[in-house]
Order: structure tokens, then sequence, then C-alpha cells
């Protein structure tokens, strides 16, 4: 049997999928249908806090869609594709579990439309180059780049990056703010998930994490109103969980607080 496409596991409550499609872990059909498998095994675990979505080897976190797989597809095939991958990030945006993009080399392309659908990204120093290039090829962002990437960073900037087909350094995006953290060193993983472990319990109380970013996700494209009713309903369900509990009672009683994720 082959080895899989992503492969899943789980390490300190943090779920980990690593795409191995060698040489630079470039994504097909089938392993978008196995990067979606994971991203619903992760969000049914109860035993994961975290996910983080990460590339094989030291060269590339992932260099985008198949080129070689499109350029001999038919039109209907090509929809079809692009409509599964957008189903597949959304999927993994929706989940109400911290998301993180370990960029362990270049994440150019839909590589990086891969990194924008996480909530977080952090990226091992001069390892690679990020960007949306695709005007190269004569397409556009076809993987929620153009409609991230202007979230991210704002309209103009968005589409000057996107126009010039600028790349650049993990160091430049963290100073424009596309990327959160820059990890120097070996054990890049083991790094990243010491700093991951921040969203989880017992320091963090990853069902408030996880509603937060839900509150974010979906609430940020909501009018106002809209926006503050779905923020009671999440904080409602977040009043009635153990880890709630907690916290309010070891501020009164002027204690560090332990949470368990219920």
């Amino acid at each position: 049997m082959s080895d899989p496409l992503v492969r899943y596991e789980v390490r300190d409550r943090a779920a980990i999928l690593t795409l191995q499609a060698p040489p630079a872990n470039c994504y097909s059909h089938p392993l978008m249908k196995q990067l979606d498998a994971a991203i619903l095994e992760a969000r049914f675990d109860d035993e994961v806090e975290v996910i983080v979505l990460t590339g094989a080897g030291d060269r590339f976190f992932c260099a985008g869609a198949d080129i070689a797989m499109l350029a001999t597809v038919t039109p209907s095939f090509k929809y079809s594709f692009c409509l599964h991958a957008n189903e597949t990030l959304s999927r993994l945006e929706h989940t109400p579990k911290v998301t993180i993009a370990a960029l362990n080399g270049h994440a150019v392309g839909g590589g990086f439309e891969l990194a924008m659908a996480c909530d977080l990204r952090v990226a091992r120093k001069d390892a690679g180059k990020w960007g949306l290039p695709e005007i190269k090829l004569g397409v556009l962002p076809g993987t929620g780049g153009t409609q991230r990437l202007t979230r991210l960073v704002g309209h103009q900037k968005a589409l000057r990056w996107m126009l010039e087909a600028k790349t650049a350094t993990f160091d430049e995006g963290l100073a424009e703010g596309v990327i959160d953290h820059v990890f120097a060193g070996d054990d890049f993983l083991a790094q990243v998930l010491a700093w991951a472990r921040r969203f989880t319990a017992p320091g963090t109380a990853p069902l408030a994490a996880g509603l937060i970013k839900r509150a974010v996700q979906s609430g940020g494209s909501l009018p106002l109103e809209q926006g503050l009713v779905l923020e009671r309903e999440l904080q409602a369900r977040l009043f009635a969980t153990d880890d709630a509990t907690e916290g309010l009672d070891a501020y009164v009683d002027k204690r560090t607080p332990r949470f368990t994720g219920r």
C-alpha cells in the first residue's frame, strides 16, 4: 500500500496534518480529498484542540496545485477541482479549533492559499518564499487567494502583490503581517508544537479559543447587530461549560485556572 498523501497524527492534543507529495507537496484531487478527510477527523476528535498543517521535507510547505495535472484535464474537471478545494479550505476555516500553518519551506501560489485558510501562520527562518504569482500562468489565485489576501492585508496591497506576482521571504511576511512568527534553529516542528500549546488546556480554554475563532470568522462578515447576536449565542454556550466555571472561580480565588476543554 502506498503512503498517504496527507499523514495524520496527534501529539499533545495537536493534530498534525502533513502534506507528503514529493517533490514539492503540490495538491491534486486525491491529495485534497485526503486533506478534507483529515480535517474532518481532527474536527470530530475530542482529543484534538489545535490543528497544525505542514509539509514533508524541508524545501516545500506546498508549491500549490499540480500544474501538470491541470494542463491535461478538462475545463469541467478544473472547475470541480477548484470548487472542492474551496470547500475543503472553508471546512478548515470553519472548524472551531485553532489552526496553524507551519511553513517549513516555500509556500507559493496555492500553497500560500492553504496557509491563509489557517488562523495563524508560522514559518522556519530562511526556509523559503511566500506569495501568489498565479498571474504568470495566465490565471488568478483560485483557491481563495484573491479573497483571503485582501481580507488579510487590505485591497490595495493585495492587488499590487498579485499583479506584480510578488514573492517575499518569511521575515518580510512577518513585517507585512501575513506571518505571525518566524522560528530560527533546528527542530522546527517541535518549536511549532510548543508554541501551539498556548492554545490548549490546561493553560488556555480551547472551547473559548474555538468559539472566538467562530465569532471572528462568521461574525466579521455580518452587519454589527447580527454579529453581536452571534457573539451572545456563543458566549451563552461557553457560560455552560466547566471551563467557564473554572475560569471565573479561579479569578475570584486569585489562582491560576486549569482548563480541561469541557
